[in-house]
């Protein structure tokens, strides 16, 4: 599963209002020249003169996440879906959260609050394509351990499954 966009690519099409194009221009070049918490702390600084401002908020969280700082970005991301619940991209990347720790449930229901909210956003139907798969899984795994008698058929999907994850994980 990946990011909505990646960091640098956010970073560069956020640049809109003069002080916080200049601040995340700074974090730009920061996070460019591997200076990844000084970037963070210059996101961090501009956010308490404008606490509220969306992208600044997103691109913390993501920064957040490609550093590592789960938790971090769970916050960041919930509470952008609480804040802006008609923006479909914090549920995208809340969903890569989940995903990512396993919590597949809930990485599919905030995938489907993201394309209800954009039918057509593409990388959350790509996400989405990704986490059903994983749960097609589980649920072959699950019938072949209650199943009464070994099924070919069942094993035969779960290679296949296994494959395709194999597969997905590959290409990230």
């Amino acid at each position: 599963m990946r990011l909505l966009l990646p960091t640098l690519a956010l970073l560069a099409a956020l640049a809109v209002v003069p002080a916080r194009a200049d601040d995340l221009a700074n974090a730009q070049r920061l996070w460019l020249a591997d200076q990844k918490t000084q970037a963070v702390e210059l996101v961090e600084q501009a956010l308490t003169r404008t606490p509220d401002d969306l992208q600044l908020r997103f691109t913390l969280g993501v920064m957040s996440m490609e550093l590592g700082e789960r938790a971090k970005a769970l916050s960041i991301f919930t509470r952008l879906t609480q804040d802006f619940p008609d923006l479909a991209d914090p549920y995208n990347n809340l969903a890569v959260l989940h995903a990512a720790a396993g919590e597949l449930d809930e990485a599919k229901t905030a995938l489907e609050q993201a394309l209800r909210l954009q039918p057509e956003h593409a990388q959350a139907q790509e996400n989405l394509g990704d986490v059903l798969t994983r749960l097609a899984l589980r649920a072959y795994q699950r019938a072949q351990k209650a199943a009464l008698a070994p099924s070919d058929a069942l094993a035969s999907k779960i290679s296949r499954t296994l494959a395709l994850t194999h597969d997905l994980n590959k290409t990230r």
